[in-house]
Parts: structure tokens; C-alpha cells; sequence
């Protein structure tokens, strides 16, 4: 008999949590990671960890924030690039104590309780539904690139994008594996090319727009911070939700055979892949190109081609961003998706939610986050112009919440490890707890200075308090189902025990 345990949080009389102590003969076992296949591979998880670090917000995000903020903007994506590989470090270690497909929902319920993994998985949920609509916003954007295009309504061009990669995410995990193997694929050739066309011509000084290329573009036209310090630390928000694909290593583990072997190599890997591929092509755009020549809404690398009169530059561009929108899209279906099933079977998600068809794919959860995202497909109808920035700054607000949550977690696991009731895996988060704790300041420091941005980051922050009353109303809506699966749990524990 496995000596396995059920761990959980119920909510006891009064509203407080009881968390069960863990158990010194194993580790805890999440009821919503039975079913699942074991189809992807060590290549599968680690492209999906580049992948998860290099998206749109880089492709093409990069652009408008170059041309607010100056170079300094290569400081911004090395200082939320730290804080993310620490959260994904945080999460490493908590995947190799118990890998699981409902990931730091699954950690929450143990180590924060039923209410805390409730808020963790609605406010995922709210950050990857809200993202859906914008990749599916910013697939219709792109196409319409083409004037072959040009004459299908944007939300028509939305509605297929979404259909498409719906289709992919209900075959198997494997199809969803290898999909984003090849999108990652896509978007690390194209950035490995552009910057060793970037290289040459620093080396060999040719002009660009009539211009040598190098030190001049930075110290000339204002220095590292041409506008002041205050657009560096307003684009911080867009620069964290760059990164926000990079918790879904943790959702993956528990669809790989050999998750303590693949997953620190793949963490690992992320922090020196931020600093190449991030911080390393901003430097490179800003010594190419003065900061003021790049614009909002043109990839700045399609600026850079364009002033070198390379022939089809927008083209090339145009389809890796396009690929960057379906791999974040194609990410977002499946992670919800297991994260949804986990919060299921725990009674906090709507029960059709833990359904998985013949191919062990959560289609419940897949589905609920289509049906918001068809939503996106109707402001693309009502506000073809609006929807992308509606939703994206709601987005945020989800993958804040979900990086504290994980460090959150981690805190308590550590704390747990010390008191002898769980043991810390070899692979750690260093000079833990400090590192939790400024993590999640530095994180609450970034909602609170989106208040300086009055045109979006202040109605943004503005929608906190009914994010939280929609959350508290939804809480008492589903305790009933949690109380009763918690009750579940703790007579099949029982049981369990008493067979032994």
C-alpha cells in the first residue's frame, strides 16, 4: 500500500482554515492529477520554457516601450527577469517535492488552504482568459497584415484562431507538446538571426538609416534614461506580464514521465535564455537605432530590417508574431485546463470542469476558457480598436497574483521543511525567505505604481476592489462543494489509513 496521503485544507465552522499537517511518509497527492498521459518530453518542456519566456511582449511589446522609456528599458526586462526566474526557481522546488498538473493551485490547497487555492486558480484563470482574448485580438491584428486578409471582419479572422487552436488543445497533450516544440522553434530562429544581423553590422559599423551604428545611439539622443526614471518603472507592468508564460513548466510536470530530471534543467536554462534573448536584443536594438526611431505598434525589429530596405522584413516579422500570439493562445487553453479540473475536483470549479475525454485532455476546462474567450470575439465585433488594451492590463492583475501566490507557497513549504514535516528536494530557491519576500514586494510595488499611469495602469488598479468582491461572492457560492469534497477526502484518508 502506497503511503501517499491526501493532504487538504477544509474550511472549518466560521470561515477559518484548517490546513492538515503533511505527513513525514510521503508527499501529498492532488485527486485532479489522476487520468493524465505522460506524453511530453525533456525537448517538449524545455522549447516550452523558452517558449514560455519569449512572446509578443518582446516581438512587438518592445517597440512602444523603447520609445517611451529609452535603453534603459534593457535594465526593466533584466530586473523582471530576475524576479521571474526566482518564481519559476520557487516553483522548480515545489514541482520536485510533488509534481503535479494543477501546479501552485495544487501547492496552495496544501500549504495555504482551500480559500487560498481558490483565489490562486480564479485569478489564473482570470489572467489566461482575459490573455486568450488578447491573442486571439492580436492573431486578427496581424492577419489583417496581409491585404489578402483585409476584407474578413477582425472577429471573424478572432473566431478561427480560437476554433484552430481549440481543436489542437482536444486531440491529445502530445499534439499540444510538439505544437510548442515548432512555435518555440520559430521564435528562437528568428531572434538568433536578427541579432547576428545585428552583430555584424555593429562590427562592421554599416549604416543603418544613414547612420554607423553603436555607443553614439545611447549617448546622444539623451542617454539611458532620456526621459527620466518614472516611463522605466511605468512599463514594468508590461514588462512582467512579458514574462507571464514562464509558471507553466510547473503545469507541464505532471504530464512528463521523469519531471525530477527535466524540470531543473529547464528552469535553470531560463534565467541565462532572459539574459541573451531579452536584455541582449534590447541592447542590441538600442546601439542599432536611436531609442526616439521605434514606434508603438511596429515590432522594432521590423523597424530595424525596414531602415535596411530588406525586402519582405515585415512579412517575416509579421508571421513570427503571429506564431508568438497562437503559442501564448495554444498555452493558455492548456494550462487552464488543468488547472481548472484540479480546482474541480476540489469543489471550487464547476464540476463539468473535471471532465477528460478519451485522449486524458481536460476538455471541461478547455471549454470554459473558450466560452470567455468567444467574449473576445464580441468586443472585437463591438471595439475592433479597444480590445487588445481593454483586457491585456486586466491580464497583469492575474499573473501578479499568481507570482506572489507561488512565493507565497514556497514561504510556508520552507517553513514546513524546517519543522522536519516535509524535506526540501537538492534543487532550491536561494537565501530563502528573503528572496520570497522581496519577490512579492517588488511585485505589490509594480500594481501600486501603475497608479502613476492615469490613462490605463490607474483603471487597472481601480478594478481591484470588484476583482475582490466578485472573488469573496464566489467564495461563498462554492464552500458548500468544497466542504463536502474535503469531507471526501479525509474518509478516503481515513480509510486508507485504517487498511494500513
Amino acid at each position: 500500500m502506497s503511503n501517499d496521503v491526501v493532504q487538504d485544507a477544509t474550511p472549518q465552522p466560521g470561515g477559518g482554515d484548517r490546513v492538515a499537517a503533511p505527513s513525514p511518509h510521503g508527499t501529498a497527492k492532488d485527486a485532479g492529477d489522476t487520468g493524465y498521459s505522460k506524453d511530453l518530453k525533456a525537448r517538449h518542456i524545455n522549447m516550452i520554457a523558452i517558449g514560455g519566456a519569449i512572446g509578443t511582449g518582446l516581438f512587438l511589446g518592445a517597440g512602444g516601450r523603447l520609445a517611451s522609456a529609452g535603453p534603459a528599458l534593457a535594465l526593466a526586462y533584466a530586473v523582471c527577469g530576475l524576479f521571474a526566474f526566482f518564481v519559476v526557481k520557487a516553483l522548480g522546488e515545489l514541482v520536485l517535492h510533488r509534481p503535479s498538473s494543477g501546479s501552485f493551485v495544487s501547492y496552495s490547497r496544501e500549504f495555504l488552504g482551500e480559500k487560498g487555492a481558490y483565489v490562486a486558480g480564479w485569478m489564473y484563470f482570470l489572467n489566461w482568459s482575459t490573455t486568450g482574448i488578447a491573442d486571439i485580438t492580436a492573431i486578427a491584428l496581424y492577419t489583417h497584415y496581409w491585404s489578402f486578409f483585409t476584407d474578413i471582419p477582425q472577429w471573424v479572422l478572432a473566431l478561427i484562431a480560437l476554433a484552430v487552436v481549440l481543436a489542437i488543445n482536444m486531440i491529445s497533450v502530445k499534439i499540444f507538446g510538439e505544437l510548442e516544440f515548432w512555435f518555440a522553434v520559430i521564435k528562437v530562429a528568428a531572434l538568433v538571426i536578427f541579432m547576428i544581423i545585428g552583430i555584424v553590422l555593429l562590427a562592421t559599423q554599416h549604416p543603418v538609416d544613414g547612420a554607423a551604428p553603436g555607443l553614439a545611439n545611447l549617448t546622444d539622443h539623451g542617454g539611458i534614461f532620456p526621459e527620466g526614471l518614472m516611463p522605466v518603472v511605468i512599463v514594468m507592468q508590461g514588462v512582467v506580464f512579458a514574462y507571464s508564460c514562464v509558471e507553466l513548466v510547473g503545469v507541464t510536470a505532471g504530464e512528463t514521465a521523469e519531471p525530477h530530471k527535466v524540470v531543473p534543467k529547464a528552469v535553470n536554462a531560463i534565467m541565462w535564455r532572459v539574459g541573451f534573448f531579452y536584455v541582449g536584443s534590447v541592447v542590441l536594438l538600442a546601439l542599432l537605432l536611436p531609442w526616439n526611431q521605434y514606434k508603438d505598434g511596429q515590432s522594432p525589429f521590423v523597424t530595424v530590417l525596414s531602415k535596411l530596405g530588406v525586402d519582405g522584413a515585415g512579412d517575416i516579422m509579421n508571421l513570427v508574431v503571429l506564431t508568438a500570439a497562437m503559442s501564448s493562445l495554444n498555452s493558455g487553453l492548456y494550462s487552464t485546463g488543468r488547472i481548472l479540473r484540479s480546482m474541480a475536483v476540489a469543489g471550487s470549479a464547476p464540476k463539468f470542469t473535471a471532465r477528460m475525454n478519451s485522449s486524458q485532455v481536460p476538455y471541461g476546462g478547455i471549454l470554459l476558457t473558450s466560452a470567455v474567450c468567444v467574449v473576445g470575439v464580441g468586443l472585437n465585433y463591438v471595439v475592433p480598436g479597444k480590445a487588445f488594451e481593454i483586457v491585456l492590463n486586466i491580464a497583469a492583475l492575474g499573473i501578479i497574483s499568481t507570482w506572489c501566490t507561488i512565493m507565497l507557497c514556497h514561504w510556508v513549504f520552507v517553513r514546513r521543511a524546517k519543522a522536519g514535516l516535509v524535506e526540501r528536494p537538492t534543487f532550491r530557491l536561494p537565501f530563502s525567505p528573503v528572496t520570497e519576500w522581496v519577490t512579492i514586494a517588488f511585485l505589490l510595488g509594480v500594481v501600486a505604481l501603475m497608479w502613476n499611469d492615469p490613462e490605463v495602469g490607474r483603471r487597472t488598479v481601480m478594478l481591484i476592489p470588484l476583482i475582490a468582491v466578485a472573488l469573496v461572492a464566489g467564495w461563498f457560492a462554492v464552500r458548500g462543494r468544497v466542504n463536502a469534497a474535503a469531507a471526501e477526502r479525509e474518509a478516503a484518508t481515513a480509510g486508507e489509513t485504517a487498511r494500513e
